[in-house]
């Protein structure tokens, strides 16, 4: 694998070399958008084996394994650990051209040195030689971070969550910043059955009842207060369009109130109580001066049958294909007209929706904040060499690359940190073929400048994280 992962791995000209090994490397990690999970974390888990810290819960490996007829016990199933990794390893030499190939041997590099590639005769070993190391405190999941000189991780949380796995990380000696990021993706969803039972359990974390469209937005903003004071400066939502029908305040509230009686309410209500509720958060969020999060696109969870035996997040969603230019300029133009539009970043999964999305981010700007619409990073199916090449392409004819806060991982593996050392590789080789071509002069030290801002400066001024977490001094906080 030496020939394979080496030092100047994607790196095609001497320029981005240079722009890679000289600039880009040395630059910190702010992992602004993942699903690690807290208690790992603030317990510093020691993974049993590398099954269990590398392909445990990760869709993306087990869609690649279904997709060659591998039995769904060595995937998600009771399968002994070491028949799964065997199972993994089986595949990996059939993942040539998806970005698998290359993400999984660029986090045996990094994370265990591994010199050569993962295929069944290589199994054993590495299996063997990998979990020797986990057993290793240096392997421990916050060991883990800080070996990628990552300064923030930022999980993705619910409105219900009481956050304790953040204190703990807070008050302990882990000098990564562990914050949440505010999802309320279970409130918008009226339509679905387990939205009333939801309900009540948002009332009980704040203290409060819940019996109207007004009691809902107190609740919700006590909890966007609770989060605040816990170091949340971001929100996020998951969704296949944003909601942007006309509302009025009136109107939301008596859908609210049909579905709290278990009354039956029509498609026409359900996008009236979320368009509102959507409209009235990003107010919250401007208020607080959070960044507020969308992925739009997807069509999840598409295979029914596989949702019932395994769950969401199971690695049986797709790219959707949505309208999204009108709804969306709509919503961010009617939190603009009434100057509450927050920072905001906008990710999609269809690659055909690149350009909208590139020029939806240049329509609003603000005086004080540099690129205060993002066009996010390439998300999901479209994080690969392709994606990531044709986002930031996009981005440069349409917008101000200049001004991306970069990568993130979007991760629930702890070992998904390398997706950043990918990205700034792809990045550096774009600046070092358009130096070549002489279609960008050749200023190394400009052009320097430009990849560290991208891929960390830019970050730490958008996102202003706390230096203090304020609950500590707070003595009303439940």
């Amino acid at each position: 694998m030496e020939k394979f992962i080496h030092d100047d791995f994607l790196l095609e000209t001497k320029t981005a070399k240079e722009l890679y090994h000289d600039y880009a490397k040395k630059m910190p990690l702010i992992d602004y958008h993942s699903h690690l999970s807290p208690d790992y974390i603030a317990y510093n888990k020691q993974f049993a084996n590398l099954t269990e810290l590398w392909i445990e819960g990760d869709h993306y490996k087990w869609r690649a394994m279904r997709m060659l007829g591998i039995e769904e016990k060595y995937i998600s199933g009771n399968a002994p650990d070491r028949d799964k990794f065997e199972k993994w390893a089986y595949t990996v030499p059939y993942t040539l051209r998806n970005p698998l190939f290359h993400w999984s041997h660029l986090e045996l590099k990094r994370y265990f040195n591994i010199p050569y590639l993962l295929k069944p005769e290589t199994a054993r070993k590495i299996y063997d030689h990998c979990n020797e190391l986990i057993s290793t405190p240096e392997f421990s999941a916050g060991n883990l971070i800080k070996k990628m000189k990552v300064k923030v991780v930022c999980t993705t949380d619910d409105p219900v969550d009481n956050l304790s796995s953040h204190e703990k990380c807070a008050e302990g000696d882990f000098e990564v910043k562990v914050l949440p990021t505010f999802r309320p993706d279970n409130i918008l969803e009226i339509d679905k059955p387990e939205f009333n039972k939801y309900v009540e359990d948002l009332a009980g974390a704040a203290s409060t009842s819940i019996t109207s469209f007004e009691t809902l937005l107190e609740a919700l903003q006590s909890r966007i207060n609770y989060f605040h004071l816990h170091g949340c400066r971001l929100s996020d939502h998951g969704l296949p369009y944003v909601y942007s029908k006309k509302f009025t305040y009136k109107e939301a509230d008596s859908v609210l109130k049909k579905k709290l009686k278990k009354e039956t309410i029509s498609h026409d209500e359900v996008l009236t109580y979320k368009s509102a509720l959507l409209h009235y958060l990003g107010k919250m969020y401007h208020e607080k001066g959070w960044v507020m999060q969308l992925h739009l696109g997807p069509v999840r969870n598409v295979n029914e049958a596989l949702l019932v035996k395994i769950g969401a997040n199971a690695g049986a969603d797709s790219i959707g294909d949505f309208q999204h230019a009108e709804a969306l300029g709509e919503f961010l133009n009617g939190l603009n007209n009434e100057n509450s539009l927050p920072k905001t970043i906008l990710y999609n999964v269809n690659p055909s929706d690149n350009e909208v999305f590139a020029t939806m981010s240049g329509n609003f700007s603000s005086e004080d904040i540099k690129g205060k619409v993002q066009f996010g990073a390439a998300w999901w199916f479209l994080d690969q060499k392709d994606g990531i090449t044709k986002q930031i392409n996009a981005l440069s004819n349409m917008a101000l690359l200049s001004c991306s806060v970069g990568m993130l991982t979007d991760s629930r593996s702890f070992m998904s940190f390398p997706r950043h050392e990918y990205f700034r590789r792809i990045l550096c080789n774009i600046f070092g073929n358009d130096v070549k071509k002489g279609e960008l002069p050749d200023d190394i030290k400009w052009a320097g400048k430009i990849i560290q801002d991208i891929c960390y400066y830019n970050a730490r001024e958008y996102f202003n994280f706390p230096s203090v977490l304020q609950y500590k001094s707070e003595t009303t906080i439940k």
